[in-house]
């Protein structure tokens, strides 16, 4: 029998506010109920989640660093951190992981600041603009691609 699949999933700044900040953007879903969502699918795809939240760059960076070889992917809403952060693309195109960017807003269709995701091109794909399901959308993809073993490694994509 191949082993469980185990997968990463990390929230950055403000995702905590979920539900009480701007819920005319991010909707009215907690990050509590996401984490529960992400739970239960997790469990009819037969995969272990494990959902993480930092406010902390360093955290989010320290997580995605020694996430190989104890996770076989990461979901990843980097938050204000995908426009800003050049350790953590670092940390994802090192770590070798493969990860799906998530955005629960259109972040094209935002301000121009946001509109620019440095952590992007050393993910397998990106899902926004589909509200809180596009976390489900993106454990999903993942649990394909792994399933499917069509995953590249991060460093070769960050060579683009």
């Amino acid at each position: 029998m191949a082993a469980v699949l185990k997968l990463l999933v990390l929230n950055g700044p403000n995702l905590q506010l979920l539900g009480r900040r701007s819920p005319e953007i991010y909707g009215h879903a907690t990050l509590g109920e996401v984490e529960e969502n992400l739970a239960r699918l997790a469990r009819e795809l037969g995969v272990e989640v494990e959902c993480r939240q930092s406010n902390h760059e360093g955290d989010l960076v320290d997580w995605v660093g020694s996430a190989a070889g104890r996770f076989d992917g990461i979901v990843l809403n980097a938050a204000a951190y995908t426009h800003t952060s050049i350790a953590l693309r670092d940390a994802v195109a090192g770590a070798g992981v493969p990860t799906v960017e998530v955005h629960i807003s259109n972040v094209a269709a935002r301000e121009e600041f946001r509109q620019r995701s440095l952590t992007a091109a050393v993910c397998l794909g990106q899902i926004t603009g589909f509200g809180v399901a596009g976390y489900g959308m993106a454990l999903r993809a993942l649990v394909e691609r792994l399933r499917a073993g069509a995953v590249e490694s991060a460093e070769g994509r960050d060579k683009r």
